[in-house]
């Protein structure tokens, strides 16, 4: 068996011992090492000595020769110290207990791969092993500045984060996609990895402008867009699509803002899509779009690009662009400009996936980066030909469509002038059939229930007839595909639709020319032709649908012996033929519709809660700000009216608000002042009672309830409380429960009234109780931690990534907030604790139960008292401390004060983006504030 070893496994202390451990199973000895298989995930353990261990797990993979298993070290244990494991999350193990090993169900159980290196004995690891083959091992080991280039599947992405993970200092990752943002920061962060010398932002490009400076209103979209144009007279020449990206990829896209009329009319014959006739109309409505951008609150990125490009600041020491083919130059410019060293960088991207006319090119970014036109054209550009992704067939149609766009337009640049090469050995499907009545009716019945099929069409106008003819919720245009990965698309009359578009672009082309193996640089002859410009939406398009196929693709056309297809070799099916997809699970379709929302595809995802979950509104009125409001004025007008004021006392009692239950005991409502006046023991029972009025299924376990009521409801749905599932399973401690409602897509970044999301009411349970501490924090914490905490300081975006420490503090205090400052929470506080308490914390507040708490929640070298003095300090209003974050203000020595400028995104409602509230609000969300001193606090 092959033994490889992990990039950042720690050996130094145990390499002999290692080599044995590799010996022996590299032999197939797995006795001598005396492996064993751990209960928590596909984990092994083996024996180094007899101190130490080594974490182990096997993968297998597809070769020609047949099945291929492989074994994995993973980590080093030292002193049997399984709580400090990366991979096992705190879990505690009795070596005792460990079952005989069996390399019969190791086999059988290991975790597929695509791809091993055949020779490399080094792997490195995201949220699943990867294997670099030589071009990528050759990129990762070459130092910026970088230019990646890559297709779908090319592993970009991961080799890039590896890069990531090794720099020092600050660093920023920036790509125009929020959800591929994120993504990348998960992937990042997978199994626990934290690189103590850096700290990296990942950022959509909206949050990046955001952290210079918030624009103001929204970004303007197609949609605004399109119905802005509406208006318009006289725009037969053009479509709105045309006209769109014209603006934001030439009038809008220069770092020095936007093109004047004399500059645009100079534009070279290929630096527009529209001849000279018509370009005087073009300027003439772009003057009309930017007063209308005015008017209506929105901005287009690019030109807030250009007008930060004076006033940015350097922050990073090192930065990845991915997707960089979708930013302009204005946005690239202004994010290297936030270098402290220029030129280092990665980007990274692919022009093949240009689903719109921008005249993005390589050489264009060379220029842009290295100014000397000479000088750019001597830079390396990095391609990665190898496709980890596509079945070979879907790959083979792929490059057949390059070929096409290579023989009918010449090259679009030297960079994107390459083929790719299909590794994963799986031989997949394209096959077409035609639009009939019954081969839609057959395909529909085999696909619709499942969760590996989408029906992709060619402009947003066409989704109207697919869901006619198709009844998946997971319908989507090309310009919605970004992102997207099935096992099978369905291509509804991409083709057809278009005929006349399409047999334009095949005219000339002939199968000799899809028979070259590499494609020959050569540009376009007549550089007045506008071809390429005007066709290259439609050949990317098609490119880009074909390719978020992973197994197979089925091409549904009215027009069955359109010349392109014959050309690409697509031919008739059996119309019989079985495509079935496996029948998904509510939790499939759970999973599937908040992954769609964090696209910001949120038609289909609805689609997916109203007609496959039919799910519903809650039917209970739930405690908003509002309604709570109005209860608190209802037991005003009527004091001493216990049955009107129930639901109000009934918050107060669960939330601890002492300024509420005092208020509502002076209007004499008895539950209030008898819990006033108990003991501190009768107020728990008090309390209780309450809370098993409203949480009995949480507090009792029951998990078949709980998942009810999500079915009914949808996983995020509110309780009456006006918290989530995920808030009260957390509360109460149930793992299991948790793990399930994270397994359905739960949301880590709902909050409660308080702006506390499910890891702060975790955090702030901790701190309450030992026991929870040390018992069930860990196992919860890497599941419902979010990748960042955002916030809002003044006019900026501050983003908080987990892996920093001001992210644990300020979640921390936040978490303390609502209890800080009761006498209820804390019955021996003073009235000095109490004014002191009701403005600021104590850095030992901060620490409450520390000891009891796990290591993959705060490490050890973050628990010194030195330590948090220096993050506070840090983060401090007054600190020159780059990047500066400005969330507290030190009043007195170990004392500190939140920045009464700060804001926290509140998010009540499941699917919202939320709001901004001070924080000054967050304590008591119907009081008169609580920084500022007003109210009682």
């Amino acid at each position: 068996m092959r033994f490889l070893t992990y990039r950042d496994l720690d050996a130094s202390h145990v390499e002999k011992q290692l080599r044995k451990v590799q010996e022996a199973i590299e032999r197939d000895d797995f006795k001598t090492p005396d492996v064993k298989k751990l209960a928590q995930g596909n984990y092994y353990r083996a024996r180094l000595d007899a101190a130490n261990r080594l974490l182990l797990t096997f993968v297998k993979r597809n070769t020609e020769r047949g099945p291929e298993t492989a074994c994995l070290a993973l980590e080093v244990i030292h002193q049997h110290a399984y709580d400090k494991s990366r991979f096992l999350r705190g879990a505690t193990i009795d070596e005792a207990k460990l079952p005989v090993f069996d390399v019969a169900q190791a086999t059988t159980g290991a975790t597929p791969v695509r791809y091993l290196h055949p020779t490399r004995q080094e792997f490195h690891l995201l949220d699943k092993v990867i294997s670099f083959d030589d071009t990528q091992d050759a990129v990762y080991r070459t130092p910026p500045p970088l230019i990646l280039v890559g297709s779908a599947g090319s592993g970009k992405t991961a080799l890039t984060l590896q890069k990531l993970r090794e720099v020092p200092g600050q660093a920023l990752y920036v790509t125009l996609s929020a959800y591929l943002a994120q993504s990348a920061a998960e992937l990042y962060g997978a199994h626990g990895f934290e690189n103590p010398a850096q700290e990296v932002s990942f950022l959509s490009f909206a949050d990046f402008l955001g952290t210079i400076r918030l624009p103001r209103g929204r970004e303007v979209a197609f949609e605004n867009f399109r119905t802005w144009m509406a208006r318009q007279p006289g725009l037969k020449f053009t479509d709105a699509h045309q006209l769109f990206e014209e603006f934001r990829g030439v009038l809008s896209s220069s770092p020095n803002g936007p093109l004047s009329r004399a500059d645009y009319l100079a534009l070279g014959i290929r630096q527009s899509i529209y001849g000279a006739g018509e370009r005087p109309t073009v300027h003439e409505l772009f003057s009309r779009y930017l007063k209308w951008l005015d008017e209506a609150g929105l901005y287009d990125a690019s030109l807030v690009a250009s007008r930060y490009l004076p006033v940015v600041q350097p922050t990073y020491d090192f930065v990845v662009v991915d997707e960089v083919q979708d930013l302009t130059a204005a946005q690239l410019a202004l994010i290297l400009r936030t270098l402290r060293v220029p030129g280092q960088f990665l980007l990274c991207g692919d022009s093949n996936q240009i689903v719109h006319p921008n005249f993005f090119s390589w050489a264009a970014v060379k220029t842009l980066l290295w100014k000397d036109p000479d000088l750019a054209e001597r830079q390396a550009v990095n391609v990665l030909q190898a496709n980890f992704r596509n079945a070979s067939r879907v790959t083979r149609v792929a490059n057949d469509l390059l070929k096409v766009k290579h023989a009918r337009f010449g090259s679009v640049d030297r960079e994107s002038n390459f083929l790719v090469q299909a590794v994963t050995g799986e031989p997949g499907s394209v096959t077409l059939l035609p639009d009939e009545p019954r081969v839609r009716k057959h395909l529909d019945e085999q696909t619709r229930d499942s969760t590996e099929y989408a029906v992709l069409v060619l402009r947003d106008e066409d989704r109207a007839a697919a869901r006619k003819a198709f009844g998946t919720p997971l319908v989507f245009s090309v310009h919605e595909a970004k992102g997207l990965e099935y096992p099978g698309i369905i291509l509804h009359n991409f083709i057809s639709g278009s005929r006349q578009t399409y047999t334009d672009i095949a005219e000339g082309v002939t199968p000799a020319d899809l028979q070259r193996d590499e494609l020959i640089y050569a540009r376009a002859k007549d550089k007045a032709d506008k071809s390429l410009e005007i066709y290259k939406f439609y050949v990317n398009a098609l490119y880009v649908a074909v390719t978020r196929a992973v197994e197979r693709v089925i091409l549904v056309e009215s027009d069955a012996r359109h010349p392109l297809l014959t050309l690409l070799g697509v031919e008739l099916g059996d119309e019989a033929e079985q495509f079935r997809g496996q029948k998904a699970s509510r939790g499939d379709w759970e999973r599937e519709a908040r992954k769609l929302e964090l696209q910001g595809k949120k038609e289909q995802a609805r689609d997916i809660r109203r007609r496959i979950l039919q799910q519903k509104e809650v039917p209970w009125s739930v405690w908003t700000p509002a309604v709570l409001a109005k209860m608190q004025a209802d037991a005003q007008a009527h004091p001493g009216d216990v049955k009107r004021a129930r639901e109000l006392t009934d918050y107060a009692l669960l939330s601890l608000n002492e300024r509420l239950l005092e208020e509502l005991a002076g209007l004499k409502i008895k539950p209030a002042q008898s819990f006033l006046r108990n003991s501190e023991k009768d107020r728990r029972i008090q309390r209780q009672a309450v809370a098993d009025k409203y949480r009995k299924p949480y507090e009792a376990g029951n998990l078949r309830t709980v998942l009810a009521d999500t079915d009914r409801y949808g996983v995020d749905h509110r309780t009456l409380e006006n918290l989530t599932p995920l808030m009260l399973a957390v509360e109460a401690g149930h793992t299991a429960m948790v793990t399930a409602l994270l397994e359905r897509g739960a949301d880590v970044t709902q909050t409660d009234l308080h702006g506390r999301t499910p890891h702060m009411l975790a955090l702030g349970r901790a701190m309450r109780d030992p026991h929870y501490a040390g018992n069930v924090l860990g196992s919860l914490w890497n599941g419902l931690r979010p990748t960042a905490l955002d916030v809002r300081v003044g006019d900026r975006l501050v983003r908080l990534g987990h892996e920093g420490a001001e992210f644990y503090f300020l979640s921390v205090m936040l978490a303390l907030l609502p209890y800080y400052t009761s006498k209820l929470v804390y019955p021996g506080l003073t009235p000095r604790d109490l004014y002191e308490r009701r403005t600021g914390f104590f850095v030992n507040a901060l620490q409450g139960n520390l000891e009891h708490f796990p290591l993959n929640v705060l490490s050890e070298a973050r628990r010194k008292r030195s330590y948090f003095n220096q993050v506070l300090a840090r983060a401090e209003v007054s600190s020159s401390y780059t990047p500066a974050r400005r969330l507290w203000q030190r009043v007195k020595q170990g004392y500190y004060v939140l920045n009464p400028d700060m804001q926290v995104r509140l998010k009540l409602a499941p699917n919202s983006e939320g709001e901004w509230v001070s924080v000054g609000m967050l304590a008591d969300p119907l009081g008169q504030g609580w920084l500022t001193g007003e109210g009682s606090g």
